[in-house]
């Protein structure tokens, strides 16, 4: 299903706030809200980084929403917007634009445009009502959450309302418009199109660069810890560096939390069974008094990050245990990082010390008030600083958070006309629809295999089963590559 592409210029999206080309009562606000009582000034421009990130402005989001009630595909005879998804850039944005849209259509408030993200209770009931036809809401706010993985025939209008640089990422969430829908627009009238509404200039970023800029999958907190421990061990082990005692029992600390680490990893967990080989050589304990590189690199590709069946633990004191690791590293290496990485661990003392009140904060005062001089760190070593992640890692979680500062404006921002944009790679609806039968077609033709039995019956399958039913799929000349099938019918893991 072709989309037709509408590229929207708003001014303050693309060139930031500036001071100098605002009205004198728009002047005035902006001294109010960014006036600098320490630095004795304000900024001459707010860059558009910060718009709807920190920075809401009332009327930014006012012309967007007008520009899709105005220009967006409509239903039901011409009277009504037809399903929408905006992709948000946070929840306090996706919040903002409800709101918004809730002041400028009254009669429609709590129900024809919805928020849904992870922070909304009834997420799911809300994703039903929207796969519903006429069901409300008929504009649905994504923070991630409907980026991919949904499948309503029934939406016509895209909203691009945050910055997008993966490839893939972008072409999931314009798959979300591609679906074949008979008689959308009435008795034998199919939907042909969609729109895209970009107010974020995704459309000219990918024109400059067709592979976008891929981060891969980001690592967890549990993977990184896991792989600075081992880097740590690495060093400890190695023959030249003259350990001390207190250094060697630091290296059998890091050998015994790795193996147990791997050791409760469960083999039959889907995650982990491809990487039952490895699971059971570091299983033994003895592996880990002596790694090689080539035992590294062995764990950190097959080990690492795996699921393990361990308690959950506080994320702040996780994140403490990172800095800690980072830190003596650091150390080890000589690093320039070294002092930045004090710098945090004397402030977070610093923030401790006024926790006092609390008991296990109060027994360990000494060791805070200590970091706080420079007596302490002058003959700083691996094991002191394995001691201070240990006393304090479980204290991180009484520190206050502290929150973004969000601010509100009502300066008049510039919508320009839109410039419609050609995308290549999208087939015709015709072409789609004759694909589908292809697919269909074939499918009904391999009925009795073991995995479209098991869809056809309701039954559970295993990746296994799915790992089965791609290779069938793609083998075929019926269906083609995996890149023509999720042009269509979107990636296999997110058919409904």
């Amino acid at each position: 299903m072709p989309p037709k592409a509408h590229s929207v210029p708003l001014k303050f999206q693309r060139e930031g706030v500036k001071y100098n080309e605002l009205s004198p009562e728009e002047q005035s606000e902006y001294e109010e809200k960014f006036w600098d009582e320490e630095a004795g000034g304000m900024p001459e421009k707010i860059e558009s980084s910060a718009l709807n990130n920190w920075l809401f402005n009332i009327d930014t989001v006012d012309k967007v929403l007008e520009y899709l009630m105005r220009y967006g595909v409509m239903v039901a005879g011409g009277d009504r917007l037809g399903k929408t998804i905006i992709f948000a850039k946070n929840h306090n944005h996706a919040m903002f634009i409800q709101e918004r849209f809730d002041n400028s259509y009254p009669h429609l408030k709590g129900k024809f445009c919805r928020v849904i993200d992870n922070y909304e209770t009834y997420a799911q009931d809300l994703i039903d009502n929207f796969y519903q036809k006429d069901g409300d809401p008929i504009i649905s706010i994504s923070v991630d959450m409907l980026d991919t993985g949904i499948d309503v025939p029934e939406i016509v209008n895209l909203v691009f309302f945050k910055l997008v640089r993966s490839k893939t990422k972008f072409h999931q969430m314009m798959g979300r418009g591609t679906r074949l829908c008979k008689g959308l627009f009435g008795p034998e009238i199919d939907k042909q199109e969609f729109y895209v509404f970009d107010y974020c200039q995704n459309f000219e970023f990918f024109a400059e660069n067709p592979e976008g800029i891929e981060s891969g999958s980001q690592e967890s907190l549990s993977k990184k810890i896991f792989k600075q421990r081992l880097n740590l061990l690495l060093q400890l082990q190695n023959p030249d560096y003259p350990a001390s005692d207190s250094e060697h029992r630091l290296r059998c600390g890091l050998e015994d939390t790795l193996h147990g680490e791997v050791a409760v990893m469960n083999p039959d967990n889907f995650i982990v069974r491809p990487h039952r080989r490895h699971l059971e050589k570091y299983a033994v304990r003895e592996q880990w008094s002596k790694l090689s590189q080539e035992d590294t690199l062995e764990v950190t590709f097959h080990l690492a990050g795996l699921p393990v069946e361990l308690p959950q633990e506080d994320e702040t004191a996780k994140r403490f245990d990172l800095l800690l690791l980072n830190m003596q590293l650091a150390l080890l290496e000589k690093s320039g990082s070294f002092e930045r990485y004090r710098i945090k661990v004397m402030e977070i003392a610093e923030r401790l010390e006024g926790k006092g009140t609390i008991p296990m904060v109060a027994q360990q005062m000494e060791l805070i008030l200590d970091l706080q001089t420079e007596g302490y760190w002058s003959g700083i070593t691996l094991p002191m600083l394995e001691e201070v992640r240990v006393r304090l890692r479980d204290l991180i979680k009484f520190l206050d958070k502290g929150e973004a500062v969000i601010v509100y404006t009502d300066f008049t921002d510039t919508i320009g006309d839109h410039i419609l944009i050609i995308v290549p790679g999208y087939a015709s609806a015709e072409e789609m629809r004759q694909y589908w039968l292809k697919v269909e077609k074939f499918i009904r033709d391999h009925a009795d295999h073991i995995t479209i039995n098991k869809l056809r019956m309701n039954r559970q399958i295993t990746k296994q089963d799915l790992d089965e039913l791609e290779r069938l799929l793609f083998k075929s000349e019926e269906v083609g590559s995996r890149e023509r099938f999720e042009k269509v019918f979107g990636h296999p893991d997110q058919i409904h």
